[in-house]
């Protein structure tokens, strides 16, 4: 018992347990991430075919910036692991193909229509796993709870994309979209894949519930419209400050030159 005493006194002991709680959080940590990651990237399965195609388009319109085996090239990343939410994301948006280099791909309008989407998506999927298309039962606004999801909206998303959702600016000739008039599968493909400067929101940062509430408020918000009159472009104070302030001098100067001639 003694000796089992002074071994447990070691001076070393403190650190051995210190190192043996750290070996096993990152154990579980690296676990959850796994299982989160494989979740993901089963919701969708592509036919060998879909595949195939998805391998010609790309080889025929993407190769040439990412690479004939999507390993990345001096003009455009690697898509070996990013999923096929990014390329319906991007695609299904006319990000991609990019129509110019810049600080960030523009939104236009797609160049390939749904099925070859899929198809594109399909193939970067066989690449390695990585976010999947969501399923709709997270897409059903009805079922959101939008008074909630204004509240991760704020919390999350505001400092960037405004509180109306209206988009701002970033760096170095970035910004952040507006939101407004886009469609769930694309919000939701946003937050899980994190396209330009925008972080990633995995399943372990915002379950697919709160996504789905962030998304019911957003389509509650643009449905409501601007009840309160011209909405100055939703840019909040700044905006509303500028117009008063040149509405008001507009104001005071036409005054005074109708006091003017009447004293004349």
């Amino acid at each position: 018992m003694k000796a089992l005493s002074q071994r447990r006194r070691h001076p070393f002991a403190g650190v051995a347990l210190l190192l043996l709680g750290l070996l096993i959080t990152g154990g579980l940590y690296a676990a959850a991430t796994t299982i989160n990651e494989a979740q993901a990237s089963s919701t969708e399965d592509y036919s060998s075919a879909d595949v195939d195609e998805g391998e010609r388009l790309f080889v025929a319109n993407c190769a040439t910036c990412h690479g004939i085996n999507a390993e990345g090239t001096d003009n455009g990343p690697s898509l070996v692991g990013v999923g096929a939410a990014s390329v319906d994301f991007q695609v299904g948006t006319g990000r991609m193909p990019m129509q110019m280099h810049g600080p960030q791909a523009q939104k236009k309008p797609p160049q390939f229509n749904d099925e070859q989407t899929m198809q594109l998506a399909a193939y970067v999927a066989s690449l390695g796993a990585g976010p999947a298309v969501p399923d709709d039962e997270y897409l059903d606004v009805d079922q959101g709870d939008p008074a909630r999801g204004g509240e991760l909206f704020r919390i999350n998303c505001a400092m960037c994309h405004n509180a109306a959702a209206a988009g701002g600016a970033l760096t170095e000739g970035k910004f952040a979209p507006s939101l407004h008039g886009v469609e769930e599968r694309h919000i939701y493909e946003a937050m899980t894949t994190g396209p330009q400067n925008m972080p990633v929101f995995s399943d372990a940062n915002i379950p697919p519930e709160d996504k789905q509430d962030i998304i019911a408020f957003l389509k509650t918000y643009e449905s409501q419209g601007t009840p309160g009159g011209f909405s100055l472009g939703s840019l909040g104070p700044v905006s509303e400050g500028l117009f008063l302030w040149t509405g008001g001098i507009a104001v005071i100067i036409a005054s005074m030159v109708w006091l003017t001639s009447r004293s004349s």
